[in-house]
């Protein structure tokens, strides 16, 4: 995958360059995969943003946990079910949240948009908390009421 910044092609006065760019949302196979640089940015210990949205439209951004599975195509966030994120997700329904996670490390950043929802199975919590231990190198506290976001990522940007 070209992991270059992309633009919004009707932003821009000249888009043959960004036209030349696979569409993430509907590239298939090795020309949209994520190169090793960008993937061994998601593995490092990075502190990440996650963007929902309240009622009312306006951003909600807060600072997660993220890890990133690219061959699974899901990032997860774990959180108390009663956080306002939850929540907002929830609020979304079946369909799912339009969510953005994002971070930045110098000139290195990398951002994953997708569709989130809230999952409360003992299995899918248990594998998000394996995969935060295992990227930020300490067990995440006990909590009882913890849930797992889990984003069907659609769109990358960035680099590594």
């Amino acid at each position: 995958m070209n992991t270059a910044h992309r633009t919004n092609t009707a932003d821009t006065p000249s888009t043959a360059n960004a036209a030349s760019l696979p569409d993430p949302d509907t590239a298939t196979g090795a020309e949209n995969a994520p190169d090793a640089l960008y993937l061994a940015f998601w593995r490092e210990r990075h502190l990440c943003t996650l963007t929902t949205h309240r009622a009312d439209g306006s951003p909600h951004v807060v600072p997660v946990g993220v890890t990133y599975d690219a061959a699974a195509g899901l990032a997860r966030v774990i959180t108390n079910g009663a956080s306002a994120k939850a929540r907002h997700v929830l609020a979304a329904g079946e369909a799912g949240a339009r969510v953005a996670v994002c971070q930045v490390d110098g000139r290195r950043w990398a951002t994953l948009e997708g569709r989130a929802r809230v999952r409360t199975d003992a299995e899918r919590v248990a594998e998000a908390e394996r995969r935060y231990t295992e990227r930020y190198t300490r067990v995440p506290s006990p909590n009882p009421d913890r849930v797992v976001i889990e984003i069907e990522v659609t769109r990358r940007l960035g680099h590594g």
